[in-house]
């Protein structure tokens, strides 16, 4: 049984989200292995106790479980797929568990691979942005095997506590994608609210007492509509991932035949937006395309 006093932990990517996930693992006692491509955004964690290594294969050469929360599906691809990557360098019976949000199929093809090494995989993308890590409040959608995900669940409930094994392997990443394909609306929605109440000569604040807690409510609304009205615009979860994952979501869609027009207008949107510069803003600065 997977516990603190038996377990290492890999943790392959600290950034905006990643730092504060790996940062409860310690804080839990346990034994953490870290690696980012830019040791300096690590540094926090090895002042907690993390230790550092400089290479995905040592990470996977020496941990009883690899959690990676990196950028995009090429990024899951090389560390998992790579010559050097996780799966050829882990020892058998190691659990891998991908919490980026990536493409499907690619969860897929990481399990099989996976399965090939005796190796059990999950992939688990998340939802809460930057203050579900940091309050260990995220929302976690897992695909892969009963089994696996039963051994792994005490670890998940480091991070939060809406965890739910939704179907086999890539059944996390499709949930995630019901999730990004919902906000993306959402968001439109929320950016044209807050600049109606302002044009309006409403105060936006009041405004969220009167609709936040009714049919209009939503986290998006409740949690950036703030951010916006300060004119706050630093990410809790980037554009540019943001629209890495719009993208995953409407060639899903594709493959499937399913018709997502609000997905298409919100990417075209976030586009719009990525190309006057703001691809490193959080997602609430779509409000900047309304005024």
């Amino acid at each position: 049984m997977l516990n603190k006093d038996n377990t290492t932990i890999g943790f392959i990517g600290t950034g905006v989200m990643g730092k504060s996930m790996a940062s409860h693992l310690i804080k839990q006692g346990f034994k953490v292995i870290v690696y980012n491509r830019t040791k300096s955004k690590a540094e926090e964690l090895i002042k907690q106790g993390a230790e550092w290594k400089g290479t995905v294969a040592e990470v996977a050469s020496g941990t009883d479980v690899i959690i990676t929360m990196v950028g995009y599906p090429s990024d899951v691809k090389e560390i998992y797929l790579g010559e050097n990557g996780i799966i050829k360098n882990t020892k058998a019976g190691s659990y891998l568990i991908d919490m980026t949000t990536s493409s499907p199929a690619l969860a897929k093809i990481v399990y099989k691979e996976a399965k090939l090494k005796k190796v059990f995989s999950l992939d688990a993308p998340v939802s809460g942005g930057d203050v579900g890590a940091k309050n260990a409040e995220l929302t976690i959608m897992v695909g892969g095997d009963k089994n696996v995900f039963e051994a792994i669940e005490p670890i998940f409930e480091v991070f939060g506590s809406n965890i739910t094994l939704q179907g086999g392997a890539g059944a996390g990443q499709h949930t995630k994608m019901c999730n990004q394909i919902a906000i993306a609306s959402n968001m439109i929605g929320v950016c044209e609210a807050v600049a109606y109440a302002e044009k309006a000569g409403l105060d936006p604040f009041q405004v969220l007492k009167s609709i936040g807690s009714g049919a209009a409510g939503s986290w998006s609304l409740n949690n950036l509509a703030p951010r916006i009205i300060v004119k706050d615009f630093e990410p809790g979860f980037y554009v540019k991932h943001f629209i890495k994952d719009m993208n995953i979501a409407l060639q899903s869609a594709e493959e499937m035949g399913l018709s997502v027009p609000g997905l298409k207008l919100s990417n075209n949107l976030y586009n719009k937006l990525m190309l006057q510069g703001e691809g490193d803003s959080g997602t609430q600065a779509l409000y900047k395309l309304f005024t």
